[in-house]
This record gives C-alpha cells, structure tokens and sequence, in this order.
C-alpha cells in the first residue's frame, strides 16, 4: 500500500512495509513513538518538491476545493508507471475519487488511514529526509499567510461587505436628503411660499428653484423639461399673486447652492441603487426575488452577512429588526410582534391588516429556504425564488377571495344557516337532557316505592 501525504514543503509518497498493524487502529500511534520506529512501517518511495510558495498556494487551493494539481498529478505519474497495482491511502475521499477517474488509480479512505496521517505527522522530520525542520517551519508560515490572504479575497463574506455598506449609505443618503429638502422648502418658502404646494416633488422642486432663481423670473422661464404643462402653468400664475418677501442675490445664490446639492445626492443615490440591485441579483438572486432587493440587503445587514442570515431560523428571520419590540413585549407579558424588516416586503405590503400576520410567517418560511439556497447552494439562478413566491401569492389571493366571500350575500346566507343549525343542536340537546332528568326521577320514585 502507498500513503500520499501532503506538507507545505511538497507532496511525500510513502510505502507501507508491514500492512498488518494499520489494523490496530486504537495502538497505531504505539508504532510511532520513536523515529526507529516509524521508519520500521513506512519508507519514503517519492517526495515532489514544491519550487515556490506560489506553487505551493497553487496546490493547496486545488486540494481544498477537492481538485487535481499539478505538481500532485506528476508525482502520482512517476508513482504509478512503476506500482500500478498498489492501493493509494488518501486523507481526502473527494480528492481519492478524482484521483481514481483521472489516473485510474485505486484509493483507500478509513478510520486506519485518518490515525496513519496522524501518526505521520508526528514524525514528519524523521521520516522525510532532506528537509530541515527551520525549512518546513519557514514554508508552513508562508504558505497559511498565503492561503490566508487567497481566501479573504475570494471570500463571499467579503462581498457581502459591499451590499452591507451600500445599504448603510443609501439609508444615510436618504436621511441627509430629507434633510436638504425640508431647508430648501423652507428658505425658498420665505420668497415664494405657493411652489412648494404646487410642486410636491422634491427633486422637481429643486430643479424649478435652481432654474427660476427669483420668482420674478418665473413667467419668462420655460419649465417644460421638469414639470407638466397643467402645473406649470399653476406655477406662474403663483407667482404673480405670490406673497413672499424679496430676498437678495446672494441669498438666491445660497439656495441654488443648496438645490444643487440635492440634486447631485439625488443622482448619485439613483447609481447606488442600481449598483445594489445589481450586486443582490448576483449574490442573492432568490431572496431579491421574494422580498426585494432593498428589504434584502436590509436583512443581510442586519445579519451581518448572507453566511450568518442563512443560519438564522424562519421565525427569526420574521421578526429581525423588530428585537426591542419583542424584549419589551416578553417583559411586559403582552403580544409578540408578527414581523420586523419584512413588513416592508411587496407581499406584506398588498395584505390587509388582517391577513399580515400569516403572509409574513409564510414569507419568513419561505425566504429562510431562499437565503439558505443562495448561501450554501452552487446554482445562481432565481428559479427557486420565483416558484415560491408564486405560491404566496396564490396563497395571498386564497386569502382574501375568503375575507370576500363572508362578507357577500352568500356567506351571510350561509351564516344565517349555520346560526338555524346550531341552534337546533342546542334545543335538541336541551330536550334530551330533560328527558334523562325526567327518567331519573322515575326510576327513583320506582326504588323508594319497593
């Protein structure tokens, strides 16, 4: 038999020279208490040396994600021309059945092969000669810093940062413009108070005051580009009966200052947006599919990452974001709350008041499923995410075709009915409690006459 085992500094190829004690499984580690000992057992046929870390990165990768190397696939090469028929022990059975398809070369994996690899390991100086202990000490550091670095690259944790942060910015952004928007409304208002009823649109309000400048400007200004004709038209009628104060110049200039401001945030929060829906789309098609793209990435960030959402359970994901509400309703001992950030799902959104509670259970059930499937699964399509939320609306409409249904003319008739019935039960069970009564008292007088 021949032990493949792999070190930072390369791959070693043993061969096993008395087979009979890897079937003492629990007294292997006997064996190689010594290095008199172990090289009794083992004998090194081949070791493939790495020439550098890149390589040794390389090779590292490949065995973690269960695949062939290079370097792996010519040392086994050199191997198998000379002992074809020999058992290869592996520590790997992924790797052992990629080995077996590609070099056609029979692997072993078991309890005695995992105890071999440790036992190896203990006395991994003494058996692979020609390399100092400093050496592999120096490769080992390299080659963890190396991997280390790879995987925070490459991690989906990562990029799970990105949709965290953009979330976090456009919750900022939208703050900030509400911000800008209610200090523009205001100090243009003191100038000319009646756009601001006419024109309700923020961003339409900062383009018309950025363009307008004083209200006296206004009737030779042409608005078209930013608002309808019927509105314009209001607008400049406004303006001639208007009531504000005069402002200066350089007042105006500090509120066009200002418009455009929120005009450049406005822009830029329209890019993030579709940057985030391009960025969920891509990490977590199936769950932008069942609640949104937005209340999504709410989720995710709330998580702290689509790895950590994934773990969470149905129930919590129903309730995420509402934890204050929950805590206070436990200690106060009333009504847990039904829903946290998926209250703000498109589903939820079209229930009524009445049916919400069971759509948002229904939905957390389903986006659990959804999140864990964009997590953990290999496909990237939102095929799963689509049939479910077929479903819930199918389930949705089910609902309230039934809240319909006892309300119309029918359901009162059939309530009236189910009213008669029950009342007949009631006066039936009556009469058949009178009459057991009234046999009682019979049998009773019966006794006391004998």
């Amino acid at each position: 038999m021949l032990v493949l085992f792999e070190t930072a500094a390369g791959y070693a190829i043993f061969k096993v020279l008395d087979e009979s004690k890897l079937q003492e499984v629990d007294s292997l580690y006997k064996e190689f208490e010594t290095p008199e000992k172990a090289n009794k057992i083992l004998k090194l046929k081949h070791f493939e040396k790495f020439q550098d870390t890149t390589e040794a990165l390389a090779a590292a990768t490949a065995l973690v994600e269960g695949k062939l190397g290079k370097s792996l696939k010519k040392a086994l090469k050199k191997v198998v021309a000379k002992e074809a028929h020999e058992q290869l022990a592996i520590s790997d059975a992924k790797l052992g059945g990629v080995i077996k398809e590609k070099l056609d070369l029979s692997c072993v994996h078991s309890p005695a092969v995992a105890e071999l690899m440790r036992c190896i390991r203990s006395q991994m100086e003494a058996l692979i000669s020609g390399l100092p202990p400093r050496e592999i000490s120096a490769m080992s550091l390299g080659l963890a810093h190396s991997l280390s670095r790879y995987k925070l690259k490459f991690s989906p944790d990562k990029v799970d940062t990105m949709i965290v942060q953009a979330i976090s910015l456009l919750d900022d952004l939208d703050k900030e413009l509400n911000n800008y928007n209610m200090r523009c409304r205001e100090w243009y208002g003191w100038h000319f108070p009646e756009l601001g009823k006419v024109v309700t649109d923020n961003l339409a309000y900062c383009k018309t005051v950025r363009k307008v400048g004083d209200r006296t400007n206004v009737a030779t200004t042409d608005l078209s580009e930013i608002l309808p004709e019927e509105i314009e038209a209001e607008v400049k009628l406004a303006a001639e009966i208007s009531m504000g104060t005069e402002v200066s110049e350089q007042d105006i200039g500090n509120i066009r200052h200002l418009c455009d401001q929120v005009i450049e945030i406005s822009e830029y929060r329209a890019q993030l947006y579709d940057y985030l829906k391009n960025r969920m789309m891509a990490i977590a098609p199936n769950l932008t599919v069942m609640v949104g793209e937005l209340v999504g990435a709410r989720l995710i960030s709330h998580a702290g990452s689509l790895l950590n959402l994934a773990k969470h359970p149905a129930s919590t994901v129903q309730i995420l974001g509402a934890e204050k509400a929950l805590f206070r309703a436990l200690k106060t001992r009333k009504d847990t709350p039904k829903y946290g950030l998926i209250y703000h799902a498109s589903l939820v959104g079209q229930t009524t008041a009445k049916n919400k509670g069971k759509i948002s259970r229904m939905l957390a059930a389903k986006t659990a499923l959804a999140i864990r499937y964009d997590a953990l699964g290999e496909d990237t399509n939102a095929e799963m995410g689509a049939e479910n939320r077929a479903k819930l609306e199918a389930r949705l409409r089910q609902l309230e075709d039934r809240g319909i249904r006892r309300i119309s003319g029918t359901g009162k008739a059939m309530a009236k009915a189910d009213k008669y019935q029950h009342k007949r039960r009631r006066r039936r069970k009556r009469r058949q409690r009178r009459n057991l009564r009234s046999q009682r008292t019979k049998r009773r007088k019966c006794l006391s006459v004998r």
